[in-house]
């Protein structure tokens, strides 16, 4: 009786139930019905207050499930910096907290507990505080859980104590649930509220909307909750969109605003970087504005915040508001990095701008601009960050590539196709590599290869074992022998690195097969009739390992239409318990339709690799489809070569698919595909800027024509527009428009440092 007068009575005025028998007769419909216009935010302060009191915590929480029941979100915290800024915001109901484990068991919980699920876990604070939680529920409702801090050099609580804040989690349980009778709302707001312990600040300079009214020091300590959440989520950011989602949660969301859209300035203009909310006006109104501009974005471009508390006019004049009255705000991202020559910006690059949309019109009091604009610092040194990290990437990736050969080799027997994806969770190089090569008599070397590390020693060493292995092929020495003379280059090189190593050479004639291994997962091959089989050779030791030993391969025979596939380890996911299990069921899940089709096969395994966030290592995959013997029904295959400043190239790519398909006995199909040729050749010249590789192709009921050039980026079609300025690609992409017209199919498959543009032309029937 006397813990509940004390946990309802310190809000004088708001709640007036004494006792449970006022409680019942509230139930019952009697009493005087004062719970019903009780206040949530008081109800929560008596019992954050009355909890640090009683256990003489230096912090206390109320968390409060939300509408779907799936998470705690905290609505109330009262104590002292820092120690409730290291409270969760959020947290999933399956999330290791004492939170969680009160509401989910129904009993209290305490940080250093042990897991009865796990008892020899460690439980180790990840700041000088004991949490202790306890359910706050009914016997009808879960609302939440009730949690205190208190320094860990007090010890952990006492049974007492766990007694004395359940008791307080029951009494809270018992108002929420009046006030939940009564209509009201029982859930936390887009940031809590904050109740300083002993503050003296001035309640008449409180921003509204912020804190509990009449608390002192609540508003602005509330108004920090948010500051300090969006440092801990931009920490983490490694993307875009990360920060985008840090900024709607702990700017947009807190702030109640109806749109927000990031810009980074480059090139003299703003670019958008991402965007949230009602925002489409904006985007199409900011993407590609000059940095000149007479508009608020370009203003504060210049470092200083713009706040327009009435944007009626100014909004309809830019084309993105129905002149309704609202509010923006514009805020400029500064980065970290000191510079001198620009005048406006002080010591500190702008790097863009923060542009904010409310639904109504505002004011922004001085706390508010003042976090505001710590809010934009935050969020300008991550986009520097990550703009950064994504140039890192992209210079990492290119010299990556420069290091895979540009084109593969290919005999009349013998079709190959490769591709390669760096890893996404690091910004550095790698050390994974690829290699076709051709030697006299109808034989071919495949080889794949992964150095470990992601550092540019890895990508040296790279290059200069891809360049041995290479050169000791093309002598002539078989697998094993090309790996042992590697292996003694290596430690000839000022390198801890280690170097796996798998080397296959074929001979198309027979379809002899000899494998030799170096460390490296073994090669598999598919079998014409489906089946999934390992080219078994000894494992030997990683290259950069001295060992007595000799490197041994062994040798296989390969039928007509198998495909063989060689690949890295970052092709299998880094959590597969057996990565050979994990590879033969990648390839298993390639149908045979695919596996006379070696690039969409390869499109297929590579898209199965692992999600691009989850890409710890490069991925490396090389496919080669023996034909066998050249026989009835066997593909008839020619291929032509095309320097990169050929004048006469295209008009030689129609001369070769004229002439072949002519010998062929195909020469009704040569207008429709030295059309086709002439295109896409025309193309890749233009816009790859490399040698172009063309490959005929003739099957009993189709041709395939296959374009190779060292550009990734696929070919658009563009469609035709009546006037030139309706459309701003109307120079490029319409031959693309032909090859559809006069192809069965086409697809674009890049690989490591280029692509193929694969065209199938059914054979009519005579």
């Amino acid at each position: 009786m006397k813990l509940q007068k004390s946990l309802y009575t310190c809000a004088k005025g708001v709640i007036s139930v004494t006792s449970s028998s006022a409680v019942g007769e509230h139930r019952r419909g009697g009493g005087s019905g004062r719970i019903r216009n009780a206040d949530l935010a008081a109800v929560l302060h008596c019992a954050v207050r009355e909890a640090m009191q009683r256990l003489n915590a230096v912090s206390a929480a109320v968390y409060l499930l939300d509408e779907d029941h799936a998470e705690l979100r905290v609505a109330m915290i009262g104590g002292s910096p820092p120690s409730f800024f290291t409270l969760p915001g959020r947290m999933g109901l399956d999330a290791p907290y004492t939170s969680t484990r009160a509401l989910t068991s129904g009993k209290p919980a305490v940080l250093v507990d042990p897991d009865p699920a796990d008892p020899d876990q460690q439980h180790v604070p990840p700041y000088p505080y004991v949490a202790l939680s306890v359910p706050v529920t009914d016997a009808d409702r879960r609302f939440g859980a009730l949690t205190v801090l208190r320094l860990e050099t007090r010890g952990t609580y006492r049974a007492a104590e766990r007694t004395d804040l359940q008791e307080i989690g029951n009494e809270l349980a018992t108002a929420l649930a009046g006030l939940a009778e009564s209509g009201a709302a029982i859930a936390a707001g887009p940031t809590p509220m904050l109740v300083p312990v002993g503050s003296d600040a001035d309640t008449s300079i409180c921003t509204p909307g912020w804190g509990v009214s009449g608390v002192p020091g609540s508003a602005g300590t509330s108004l920090m909750y948010p500051l300090r959440r969006l440092g801990d989520l931009l920490n983490q950011a490694t993307t875009r969109d990360d920060i985008v989602g840090a900024a709607r949660y702990c700017v947009m969301s807190p702030f109640r605003a109806q749109a927000l859209v990031l810009a980074s300035a480059g090139e003299g203009r703003l670019w958008v970087l991402g965007h949230s909310g009602a925002s489409s006006g904006m985007v199409r109104t900011l993407h590609g504005t000059g940095l000149d501009a007479r508009t608020p974005a370009a203003e504060a471009i210049r470092g200083r915040p713009l706040f327009i508390s009435d944007s009626r006019s100014t909004a309809a004049d830019l084309g993105w508001s129905d002149g309704e009255s609202h509010a923006e705000a514009y805020l400029p991202l500064i980065g970290d990095t000191q510079i001198t020559d620009l005048p406006f910006a002080g010591s500190r690059r702008v790097v863009g701008v923060c542009c904010m949309s409310f639904r109504e019109s505002r004011g922004f009091p001085p706390e508010e601009r003042a976090v505001l604009s710590m809010m934009a610092g935050l969020l300008g040194a991550a986009v520097e960050r990550v703009e950064l990290s994504m140039k890192q990437h992209a210079v990492a990736e290119y010299l990556q590539r420069q290091f895979l050969p540009p084109t593969l080799c290919e005999l009349p027997r013998m079709t190959t196709t490769a591709r390669y994806r760096p890893a996404t969770v690091t910004s550095k190089v790698g050390g994974d590599w690829y290699d076709v090569i051709k030697l006299p008599g109808e034989r071919m070397v495949l080889v794949v290869g992964d150095v470990e590390g992601h550092a540019m020693e890895s990508a040296a060493v790279m290059g200069q074992v891809r360049t041995a292995v290479a050169a000791y092929a093309a002598e002539g020495h078989r697998p094993a022998a090309v790996i042992e003379r590697t292996d003694r280059l290596l430690a000839e090189l000022s390198t801890d690195l280690l170097v796996t190593c798998c080397v296959v050479a074929l001979d198309t004639a027979d379809g002899m097969v000899e494998v030799a291994l170096a460390g490296h997962p073994e090669p598999l091959v598919q079998r014409p009739d489906g089946s999934i089989a390992t080219l078994e050779a000894p494992a030997n030791v990683p290259l950069g390992i001295t060992v007595r030993d000799a490197y041994r391969g062994r040798e296989h025979t390969l039928e007509p239409g198998s495909v063989l596939m060689l690949y890295s380890n970052g092709l299998i996911d880094w959590n597969v318990a057996d990565p050979g299990d994990g590879a033969q069921a990648l390839l298993s899940s390639g149908s045979r339709e695919r596996g006379a089709d070696l690039e969409q096969l390869a499109d297929h395994l590579i898209a199965d690799v692992s999600c691009p966030q989850q890409r710890r290592d490069d991925a490396v995959l090389l496919l080669a489809r023996y034909e066998g013997a050249i026989g009835e029904g066997a593909p008839r295959t020619g291929d032509l070569q095309i320097q990169q400043r050929d004048l006469q190239g295209v008009k030689a790519a129609r001369s070769f698919v004229d002439d072949r398909l002519g010998a062929w006995g195909l020469g009704q199909m040569s207008d429709a595909l030295q059309l086709i040729a002439s295109e896409i050749v025309t193309n890749a010249l233009i816009h790859a800027g490399s040698d172009v590789d063309i490959r005929l192709r003739a099957f009993a009921d189709l041709v395939r024509l296959e374009v190779r050039d060292s550009d990734s980026n696929p070919p658009v079609p563009s469609p035709l527009a009546l006037r030139e300025e309706e459309n701003t690609e109307a120079e490029h992409g319409r031959g693309l428009l032909i090859v559809e017209a006069l192809a069965g199919s086409w697809n674009s498959s890049p690989n490591g440092r280029g692509k193929t543009v694969s065209v199938e032309v059914p054979i009519p029937e005579v």
